[in-house]
C-alpha cells in the first residue's frame, strides 16, 4: 500500500488553522497507518521521567496506528553522542533521535528540514529563545526542533540562609516566589562581594573551573555578561580585546576566593558540594536541590533558584538545549514530524515539566508559568524564578555567537576556563590572550 506524502505547503496550511487541536495532529491519519517509526530519547536521570515521553508516545501511536519503538540512550560516557555519530555514518538508525546542544549543526547534512514544523509551533507556543535559533537553524533551515525533556538553565542555586547570614543578601526578596525580579543591584561586583564574604565565612561558592560543561557554562555567561567574545559571529579571531581583558581580571578575583580544587571539578563536584553543606551558591539547575531532598532534606528546605548576576553588557544565563531530529533517511519522516509536533502542544510540554519535579525547559516564551515551578518545594517556589518567567536575562550558551562548528571546538576544548586559569595562577595577562588566540586559530583552520 502506497503512502501518501504532503508538501510543505499542504503541511503548514494544515497546521495553521488555528486550533491546537489541529496543530498537534498536522496529518491526516492513515497516512502511514500499520507503519513503523523507532524513535531514540535520552535517558532522563529523573526517576520516572521517562514515563512521560513513553505515555505520549503511546497515545499519539495509538491515534495514528503506528507501530512504535523507543530506546532511551544515557548520556553517560558519551553514549547518545556517539550513537548520532554511528547512525549518521551507517545513514541507518531511529527516524528520531535526541541530541545535545551541538550536535545539529555537527550532522546538518544527514537531517530532514522541519521548518513545516517549527513554524506553526512558533506559532502557537511563542517565540524561542536565541540559543535555540543559534543552534537548531542553519541558513533558514531548521535542522531539529527543541525538545523539553533535558533541556536547562544553569543559574545560581543559592542557600537563603548563608546568603543573607554572610552576604547580607535575602534571595527570597530579590527573586520573589510568585512575582517579578528586584534585581537591579544583583550585578557581578555584587556577585564577587558576596562570594568574597562567603568565602571567607568558610562556606564558599560552588563554582567550577574544570573542562566539562558546569564550568564551560558558567564561564561563558560571565564572558558575555562583559561582552567577551573569542570569536566573533562573522567568524574573525576577537580574543585581544578589552572586553576580554575585562572579563579576565573579573574571574582572576574570583578564582581567588573559589574551592581550592575547583579547577579539578567535573559535572558531579558542584551538587556534592551544594548537598555536603559547604556552599553557598552554585551554578546547576535543579539537579542538586532534587537530590537534596533525598539526602539531605535540611540543606534543600534553605535553596533558592533564581537568576544570574548582570555585568556591563547584560544579564546572561547558560542555556543548555536539547533536539529532537529527523534524520534524513530515516524511513517514516513524515510520521516522525507529526509526532514531534504531538510532544510539542502546551499540554505535552507540561506534563514533561511535571514528571521531571520542574527540572525540564521548554524553548518557547509562553511555556515559563506552568504550576509545577510555583508549586514545587521544599521550600515552595524554590523553582517559580528557574524558568525565567519574566524574561530577565538572555539565555546563552558559552562561545557564541561564533559560527556554531568552531564554537563548539571552544566550548568542548574548554578554551575559557583554561585561559581564566592560566591568568589566575601567574601567567601574564597578554601571554593567556596569546595562547587563547592561538588555540581560536587552530580551530578556524580545522
Amino acid at each position: 500500500m502506497s503512502r501518501k506524502t504532503l508538501t510543505r505547503r499542504q503541511f503548514v496550511a494544515a497546521t495553521a488553522m488555528s486550533s491546537t487541536a489541529l496543530i498537534a495532529a498536522p496529518y491526516v491519519r492513515g497516512a502511514y497507518a500499520a507503519g513503523k517509526l523507532s524513535i531514540g530519547f535520552w535517558d532522563h536521570w529523573v526517576p520516572d521521567a521517562n514515563e512521560a515521553s513513553r505515555a505520549l508516545v503511546k497515545e499519539w501511536a495509538e491515534k495514528e496506528k503506528v507501530e512504535v519503538s523507543i530506546d532511551y540512550i544515557t548520556s553517560n560516557n558519551k553514549k547518545i553522542e556517539l550513537t548520532a555519530a554511528a547512525e549518521a555514518q551507517a545513514k541507518s538508525g531511529h527516524d528520531i533521535l535526541q541530541m545535545p546542544s551541538w550536535w545539529p549543526h555537527a550532522y546538518s547534512e544527514n537531517l530532514e528540514p522541519l521548518n513545516d514544523v517549527m513554524e506553526p509551533l512558533i506559532k502557537q507556543n511563542g517565540e524561542v529563545n536565541g540559543t535555540v535559533k543559534y543552534l537548531g537553524q542553519s541558513g533558514g533551515k531548521w535542522l531539529a526542533v527543541p525538545a523539553t525533556p533535558g533541556s536547562q538553565i544553569k543559574g545560581p542555586c543559592s542557600r537563603i540562609d548563608l546568603m543573607k547570614q554572610h552576604a547580607g543578601i535575602d534571595v527570597q526578596e530579590m527573586y520573589p516566589a510568585g512575582s517579578a525580579p528586584k534585581a537591579d543591584n544583583w550585578t557581578l561586583e555584587t556577585f564577587l562581594k558576596a562570594a568574597e564574604a562567603c568565602h571567607k565565612a568558610g562556606f564558599p561558592f560552588g563554582i567550577g573551573l574544570g573542562e566539562t560543561t558546569d564550568s564551560v557554562d558558567t564561564a561563558g555567561a560571565i564572558f558575555q555578561s562583559f561582552g567577551a567574545e573569542l570569536v566573533n559571529a562573522k567568524g574573525d579571531v576577537t580574543v585581544k580585546t578589552d572586553e576580554v581583558r575585562q572579563a579576565l581580571e573579573f574571574f582572576k578575583k574570583l578564582i581567588a576566593v573559589l574551592p581550592a580544587d575547583a579547577p579539578s571539578w567535573d559535572d558531579a563536584s558542584n551538587n556534592k558540594w551544594l548537598i555536603s553543606g559547604r556552599g553557598a551558591m552554585i551554578m546547576n539547575p535543579p539537579s542538586a536541590w532534587a537530590v537534596a531532598k533525598r539526602d539531605a532534606p535540611q540543606v534543600a528546605e534553605q535553596c533558592w533558584t533564581h537568576g544570574f548576576p548582570s555585568g556591563p553588557k547584560g544579564r546572561f544565563a547558560p542555556f543548555l538545549p536539547y533536539f529532537w531530529g529527523v534524520w534524513a533517511f530515516g524511513k517514516n519522516k513524515e510520521a516522525a514530524k507529526s509526532l514531534l509536533v504531538h510532544l510539542s502542544s502546551p499540554a505535552a510540554i507540561e506534563k514533561f515539566v511535571a514528571a521531571s519535579g520542574g527540572y525540564d525547559l521548554p524553548a518557547y516564551a509562553n511555556m515559563t508559568k506552568f504550576k509545577t515551578w510555583a508549586e514545587v518545594g521544599p521550600p515552595t517556589g524554590t523553582l517559580f524564578h528557574y524558568p525565567d518567567p519574566y524574561h530577565q536575562q538572555t539565555l546563552s550558551i558559552a562561545a557564541s555567537p561564533a559560527p556554531p562548528k568552531i564554537a563548539q571546538q571552544i566550548y568542548f576544548q574548554a578554551t575559557l576556563t583554561k585561559m581564566a586559569l592560566r591568568f589566575a595562577q601567574g601567567e601574564k595577562l597578554e601571554t593567556a590572550l596569546a595562547w587563547a588566540e592561538g588555540e581560536c586559530e587552530g580551530f578556524m583552520r580545522t
